[in-house]
């Protein structure tokens, strides 16, 4: 199996936050029931991908089922004869979060500003011109926009029946090369267009991984899609 490590996956924490904010849920008054079962869809989603993190966040959805069950189970009291809340570790975990990653985001704005008024190394020699649309390249894109749209396009699968077992020669390398060629004759291209005519469900997968490592080298962009579930690729300066 293919691995690849994402630097940017920001863990189950993230994860939860990104469900909170969509949903317009009261991060006080979290739903327990309703937060566990789309997480272990995402769970189930990246063990199939294989991605190194899977462990953080199997252990994220054990604690989310041990709170789910002491929910239904009467509320224990602290020395004060209040009840506890079975979800106070977590909101304090994530109340934790919240605020080093807002942090983290208006550092990282201050460096893209940065980074657009100044260049390293020879002068002389870097690339000074911007890609297309640069402002709104990646913006609000994150790798659970990309597993969304990745989920639907293994979900639109039409189930076929199996009558004897066929060996899929695909390769990273070959849908990388499938996904430039794509982009060469293509100004953009919306991801569930790249796989709209794949039937095997490996070849998806490892269109998707071929996709991940041209983002992680420069070589291809993403940008938002009005499609809640898709997303847009254009052709980076690298490759």
């Amino acid at each position: 199996m293919y691995k690849i490590k994402l630097d940017k996956f920001e863990g189950p924490l993230d994860l939860l936050l990104f469900f909170i904010k969509r949903d317009e849920l009261d991060i006080y008054d979290i739903p327990i029931s309703k937060i566990t079962g789309e997480f272990l869809q995402y769970v189930n989603l990246i063990k199939m991908l294989d991605l190194e993190v899977a462990g953080d966040f199997i252990l994220m959805a054990s604690t989310l089922m041990h709170i789910k069950v002491r929910m239904l189970l009467p509320r224990e009291i602290d020395e004060k004869g209040e009840e506890i809340d079975p979800r106070a570790d977590l909101i304090a975990a994530l109340l934790e979060y919240k605020k080093y990653k807002e942090m983290s985001e208006e550092l990282s704005f201050f460096e893209s500003i940065q980074r657009k008024l100044s260049f390293r190394g020879n002068f002389s020699l870097d690339n000074k011109e911007a890609p297309p649309e640069y402002d709104v390249l990646l913006k609000n894109i994150t790798i659970f926009d990309l597993a969304k749209a990745f989920k639907k396009a293994i979900d639109g699968l039409k189930p076929q029946p199996v009558h004897e077992i066929n060996k899929i020669n695909v390769s990273v390398d070959e849908q990388i090369e499938y996904i430039l060629n794509r982009l060469n004759s293509e100004i953009e291209v919306h991801f569930l267009s790249l796989v709209e005519n794949m039937r095997e469900k490996i070849r998806i997968v490892i269109t998707f991984v071929a996709l991940l490592e041209l983002t992680k080298n420069g070589a291809v962009l993403i940008k938002e899609s009005p499609d809640y579930n898709d997303f847009v690729l254009v052709k980076g300066l690298i490759g």
